[in-house]
Order: C-alpha cells, then sequence, then structure tokens
C-alpha cells in the first residue's frame, strides 16, 4: 500500500504515537508499505510554527529528517499537475494543505493515513486510521 502520512499522522507518529489506532501503527511499521510525506505538510508545520500554533521540543527539521531516514519515508513535491487537480476538488474541505493532500492522493493514487473527516467525504479518497 502506498500511504501519504496527513500532517497529524506524521505529528503523532513521529511525537505521540499512542495517539494513533494500533491497525495504523502496524500498517506504518510493515515494511510492505510504502510511505510518502508531502511538502505540502511540512509547508503547513513551519507556517504553523511561526505564528505560535505549533511547537516541539525538539526542531522540526530534525524530526522530518530522523523519520525520513529511520521510517524510509519519500517526499511528495508539489507538481503543476497536483495544482491542476484543485480545480476539480469540492470544496468539501477549505483549508489549503489538505485541498492539496487530496490532489496528491488522487494524481498519485495513495491512500491516506487520516482521522480527518472532511477528507474522508471526498469521492474516489482512500483513507486508513482505524
Amino acid at each position: 500500500m502506498n500511504l501519504l502520512l496527513d500532517t497529524h499522522t506524521f505529528i503523532w507518529w513521529s511525537c505521540n504515537p499512542e495517539k494513533l489506532p494500533l491497525n495504523l501503527l502496524n500498517l506504518l511499521k510493515n515494511p510492505v508499505n510504502t510511505l510518502f510525506f508531502s511538502t505540502a505538510s511540512t509547508w503547513e508545520v513551519q507556517i504553523k510554527i511561526g505564528i505560535g500554533k505549533l511547537s516541539f521540543t525538539e526542531d522540526w527539521e530534525k524530526i522530518v529528517t530522523r523519520e525520513i531516514e529511520n521510517n524510509f519515508i519519500q517526499i511528495v513535491p508539489i507538481s503543476l499537475e497536483h495544482t491542476f487537480v484543485l480545480k476539480k476538488l469540492p470544496p468539501i474541505h477549505k483549508d489549503p494543505f489538505d485541498r492539496m493532500l487530496i490532489a496528491q492522493v488522487l494524481t498519485e493514487n495513495f491512500t491516506i493515513a487520516t482521522n480527518d473527516s472532511l477528507i474522508k467525504q471526498y469521492p474516489d479518497i482512500q483513507t486508513v486510521w482505524k
């Protein structure tokens, strides 16, 4: 399975894995699954850190680098194709970062690891959580 980690999933797995359901933890640890993390998510986190809405006890860049190396996570850059898919999305979710993740899921045929109820409402989106 090609799993795109939603921003909160990545943060919880990295910093508070007890917040994740056991089934999801097993999927994340299973080497047959390929894990992906979007530059849109790290961009979102950097903005939230910058405005004081989010903080970590460790430097965000160190967290991301460590998780990429330890868990063989592949980075998904934002492409023109991803941005073009945005115009086709129904306006269920208003958050631009989540909309980009949805576009990436559709474009790259990912399953997204998320607990976001709005993302789960999009047609043709495969999600895992429980």
